[in-house]
């Protein structure tokens, strides 16, 4: 009798302490939201709003931020590429960002592939004119509004200088930089100078050192050269290739040069 009443009042305090513990806070713990997920909301929020402070200018006035887990998302619109490329740079400074996905779209003005290649081109020619612009070599090429840029810089400052111009053209929706920057080299320093006066020191070819776009481009790559450009006749290319020739330490010299208009052969 004794061992049946301490079974039940075993029974009874396990079930009553079982009631107990379900009517405690602790059981509704599961459902409540975790500390980390809302430490981790309240930091996203901070961030886009860190985000957005850097962007607060009239430049950045149609873009919109969000972050998530670090990437922070650029939408919206903007008048010209820099501020594109800008606003991407001012998202990746900011605390606790650690990759930014650019999906702003560049507005401004619809220009036609083949006539925004045109002014570009027209614009990098006279590129820093008192600058040695005849030792930049650069190329143009668009497709859809996007500029890639290749060819030869005979300086970082120069290629900075081209992707600058460009990137703030009205109508210009992406710039790829495929420009090769000429090694540093006295020796090429040297080659560099003697193949301008060669060339347009020359008679019959220094009526293009009066153009300050400088047709003839002459780029060197450790005693390579390579000339680029416009000239008015074949004549023209090869007395330039020859005087590019005679200058000492020159390797090689490759002609890149283009003829305005070509001479058309008598027909037999």
């Amino acid at each position: 009798m004794t061992t049946t009443l301490r079974t039940t009042r075993t029974a009874l305090v396990t079930v009553t302490l079982a009631g107990t513990l379900c009517g405690l806070p602790l059981c509704s713990l599961a459902a409540a939201p975790s500390p980390d997920a809302g430490a981790a909301a309240q930091s996203a929020s901070t961030q886009s709003n860190d985000v957005a402070i850097r962007l607060d200018k009239k430049q950045y006035r149609n873009v919109k931020v969000s972050v998530d887990q670090g990437t922070a998302t650029l939408t919206g619109t903007v008048d010209l590429y820099q501020y594109k490329a800008d606003a991407d740079k001012r998202a990746r400074k900011t605390k606790g960002v650690t990759a930014v996905r650019d999906l702003i779209e560049v507005a401004g003005p619809v220009i036609s592939d083949r006539d925004l290649e045109n002014k570009l081109r027209d614009k990098l020619a006279y590129d820093r004119v008192f600058y040695g612009n005849a030792f930049n070599a650069i190329t143009v090429d668009v497709e859809n509004g996007g500029v890639t840029l290749g060819g030869h810089a005979v300086s970082p400052f120069a290629r900075d200088s081209a992707l600058a111009l460009v990137s703030n053209y009205p109508g210009v929706k992406n710039v790829a930089d495929e420009i090769e920057v000429d090694p540093v080299s006295m020796l090429d320093n040297r080659i560099r100078m003697q193949v301008f006066r060669a060339v347009y020191g020359f008679p019959t070819l220094n009526k293009y050192a009066i153009d300050p776009a400088k047709p003839i481009r002459i780029s060197v790559q450790n005693g390579h050269v390579e000339l680029y450009g416009m000239v008015n006749t074949e004549g023209d290319k090869d007395v330039a290739y020859m005087r590019a020739n005679l200058v000492p330490g020159v390797f090689k010299v490759t002609n890149y040069l283009q003829v305005a208009e070509p001479s058309v052969k008598k027909q037999k």
